[in-house]
């Protein structure tokens, strides 16, 4: 239908937008990554241009997205059953996504890389400062806050099954504690293969799924 004026066509632009939001889990993903890394910039003190090259970037990634999802939509309406010239036409739509989403990775990276540099090192020198008992304490927390996430999903007993996986946090835990604090790249590695042995274990024993592992291992890794 053709907008009869400019508000009109605003309404039908924000109509759009709000659906795609709606509609599309990756546009949702996309919007909540662009919050995180205006939040980001807030904190970082970019510079002008900075910010104009990360507002340019996030507006890239969600218009390729929603040209994306309008493609999509024409093709199922237009030919609904399977059609190659139709797949194709789909992939090379996600294709130009992942283009756009690439580049964007490239600049954010480029533009943040010095500040996170620097703030991981201070991070990485006040843990390898500070007393063992902080590890100590931190992988109580995890066992505490583990076993409360579990109380809200629970099924089986809490030493087996679950969400999240205890034992993918504790061993996750304990390897960037030890990456933290060992100077040494090999400690390091074998600490990493453990724990990647014992969520597999967990795995392959149908123990857990694998949102379960993935979940318990990597939100504890902030912690220690």
């Amino acid at each position: 239908m053709k907008s009869r004026n400019i508000i009109d066509s605003f309404n039908n632009a924000i109509k759009g937008l709000i659906h795609g939001f709606k509609a599309e889990r990756n546009i949702k993903i996309h919007f909540v990554i662009a919050l995180l890394v205006l939040i980001a910039a807030v904190l970082a003190d970019l510079s002008k241009l900075e910010v104009i090259l990360l507002f340019i970037t996030i507006a890239m990634v969600i218009a390729a997205e929603l040209f994306n999802t309008a493609i999509e939509r024409m093709i199922d309406m237009v030919h609904p059953d399977y059609h190659p010239l139709a797949e194709a036409a789909k992939n090379m739509a996600a294709g130009a996504v992942l283009v756009t989403a690439a580049g964007a990775m490239m600049v954010g990276y480029i533009i943040f890389y010095n500040r996170i540099n620097s703030l991981s090192l201070s991070f990485v020198r006040r843990i390898r400062n500070a007393p063992i008992h902080v590890t100590v304490i931190s992988l109580i927390i995890i066992v505490l806050i583990v076993i409360m996430l579990k109380s809200f999903n629970f099924r089986g007993n809490f030493l087996k099954g679950g969400m999240p996986s205890g034992h993918s946090a504790l061993a996750f835990s304990l390897f960037t504690s030890i990456t933290l604090l060992s100077k040494s790249a090999l400690i390091s590695t074998l600490s990493m293969l453990m724990a990647l042995m014992v969520i597999h274990s967990r795995y392959e024993a149908g123990i857990h799924t694998l949102a379960e592992i993935i979940i318990g291992a990597f939100w504890v890794c902030c912690l220690p």
